[in-house]
């Protein structure tokens, strides 16, 4: 998507298409590996010398609020941020600390549907162990 296409991606989603925010979210369409508000800040800040923390954190609440971004809590204490293309889970190697995507079966997601009068409002699913490159 270059930058025209994304301000109307994020119009059609309903957030107002700023400069900054466009920034934010090409970022994260080309930085898979699940950035933190600080790796976003660092990276950006060489491109946009008048960016702010508090815009990449409003930007990225934003996102999250109209659904077009996900937040990650990564063992209760680091926020990392996510495209929402599709359903999938994420998994955290204990020695490299890289995170990586995966899609579940599609039976984890049928058996949560089997919660009767439940409103699920987030799926997340999160596994910690040892990727295959440090084992």
């Amino acid at each position: 998507m270059n930058t025209d296409q994304i301000g109307g991606f994020l119009h059609e989603k309903g957030v107002k298409p700023s400069f900054q925010r466009i920034k934010v979210y090409e970022y994260l369409m080309n930085n898979k590996e699940h950035p933190t508000v600080e790796n976003i800040y660092r990276d950006l800040i060489k491109e946009i010398p008048t960016l702010s923390k508090t815009t990449v954190y409003n930007s990225l609440n934003t996102f999250i609020e109209k659904g077009v971004v996900q937040a990650i809590s990564i063992d209760g204490n680091e926020m990392r941020y996510d495209l929402y293309e599709r359903r999938h889970g994420h998994f955290k190697c204990e020695v490299c600390g890289r995170i990586y995507d995966f899609l579940p079966p599609k039976e984890a997601y049928e058996e949560l549907e089997a919660l009767e009068g439940f409103l699920i409002t987030d799926r997340q699913i999160y596994l910690k162990g040892v990727c295959k490159n440090c084992r």
